[in-house]
This record gives C-alpha cells, sequence and structure tokens, in this order.
C-alpha cells in the first residue's frame, strides 16, 4: 500500500526514537521529519536530560512539551543528533537548510557523537543537486558571493523576506549538479561572507534512515 509523504516520515521518526538513551542530551534538528519526531518524544520528556535545539522553531516544540532546551556551550558530551533533509545520496551526503537553520544545524552535527538523518524516500537522489544549495551570507557580502556562485556554475537566488535565526540572508543556488559535495563544500566555504553551505559532506549522517512503501530502509 502507497504511504503519504507524512506517514513515510513518521516512521523514519519513529524508528530513529531506538536509538535515544535514558539521560541523554538529544540534538534536535529543524523541518517537517523533525517535527514528526518531536510529535513522538511524548514519553522520553521526563527521561531525557534536555535537548539542543537548531531552531527557535524547534525549541518552542520541545519546550511544550516539558523537555529542557540547554545552550551546546553547556553540553560537553553530546552523543546524539537527529535531523532531517532535503536531499540525500547513498553516501549520507545532504542537503539542507530549507527552513534555513544550516548553519546551528551543522554546528550542531559537528559536535554529536552521532548524527542520524530522518527522511522519506522521495528525498534519497543519486546526484545532489536537484534541490537548491542553501547558502547563509552576511548581508553585506550577498551581492559579491551571488557573483562568486555564478562562477562556480549556480545560480543563485536571494530568498527574499527570510532573516534567519543568526540575523543574516539566504542565497539558494540551483542549477547544480553536485559530482563532489565534498569539494564544493570546501570551496563555498572558503568565500568571504559566507557563513555556511547546506552541504553536510565534510560531515555527513553517520546513519541514514529512510521511510518507504514497504517499510524502513537504513543507509
Amino acid at each position: 500500500m502507497a504511504l503519504s509523504a507524512h506517514e513515510k516520515k513518521q516512521q523514519a521518526a519513529a524508528a530513529a526514537l531506538a536509538e535515544l538513551r535514558d539521560g541523554m542530551v538529544l540534538g534536535v534538528g529543524t523541518g517537517s521529519t523533525v517535527n514528526a519526531l518531536i510529535d513522538q518524544l511524548g514519553p522520553w520528556q521526563t527521561r531525557l536530560r534536555g535537548a539542543v535545539s537548531s531552531s527557535e522553531g524547534s525549541t518552542a516544540k520541545l519546550r511544550a512539551l516539558g523537555i529542557p532546551v540547554l545552550d551546546l556551550n553547556e553540553v560537553p558530551d553530546l552523543g546524539l543528533y537527529i535531523d532531517g533533509a532535503d536531499e540525500a545520496n547513498p553516501r549520507r551526503e545532504l542537503i539542507k537548510g530549507g527552513g534555513a537553520a544550516l548553519t546551528r544545524e551543522k554546528v550542531i552535527a559537528a559536535a554529536a557523537s552521532r548524527f542520524i538523518c530522518i527522511v522519506d524516500d522521495t528525498k534519497l537522489v543519486d546526484t545532489l543537486g536537484h534541490f537548491p544549495l542553501p547558502v547563509e551570507v552576511i548581508p553585506m557580502a550577498r551581492e559579491l558571493i551571488a557573483r562568486q556562485l555564478m562562477a562556480l556554475g549556480g545560480r543563485p537566488v536571494w530568498r527574499e523576506r527570510i532573516i534567519t535565526d543568526n540575523g543574516n540572508q539566504i542565497l539558494d543556488v540551483h542549477g547544480l549538479h553536485i559530482s563532489d559535495p565534498r569539494a564544493l563544500e570546501s570551496a563555498i566555504n572558503q568565500l568571504a561572507g559566507v557563513v555556511t553551505v547546506g552541504l553536510f559532506a565534510a560531515r555527513p549522517a553517520d546513519l541514514l534512515i529512510v521511510g518507504t512503501d514497504r517499510g524502513i530502509r537504513t543507509i
């Protein structure tokens, strides 16, 4: 039986719950699949020591459940981070940032001992780039960086009226066929004025949990 995208997201989120442990601090990402995870965290309200959140939206949802939200600077040992993705390939490399939280997501992923990505199977691709690649930029550098991204073969579009939780702007880069995600991540990160790029290749997911019509697939 064909499942809806929402049902597949719920399925992947439920499978990720098996990775939680009593007393841990959980890193929580942003987006619709993560919302499906948070909706299922109620029984863990007293079992988790707290959570580190990548966005104000996730923070509000966690606090509504009664789960303490901690500053990452207060957490020396973040054992697990769970987040979604806009695209994922079989090497567990990701495009993230559709929800404009890519910088905080990347910081939490770097801090976590283990990073689990939960997606539905529509997000799984052979080659990254069909989804526009988000790049968070300092506002004064937006046009400079846009010209440099064009030189790299992309078509950057300013995501107008969107300000990140860090006070910055987003360029979404269209038209990319990303055959070497790690190299492109490094190249874009070197551009002056870039805060971060939504490629998670230097630090990919450790486990990809994919919801499908036939159940869970893990990579």
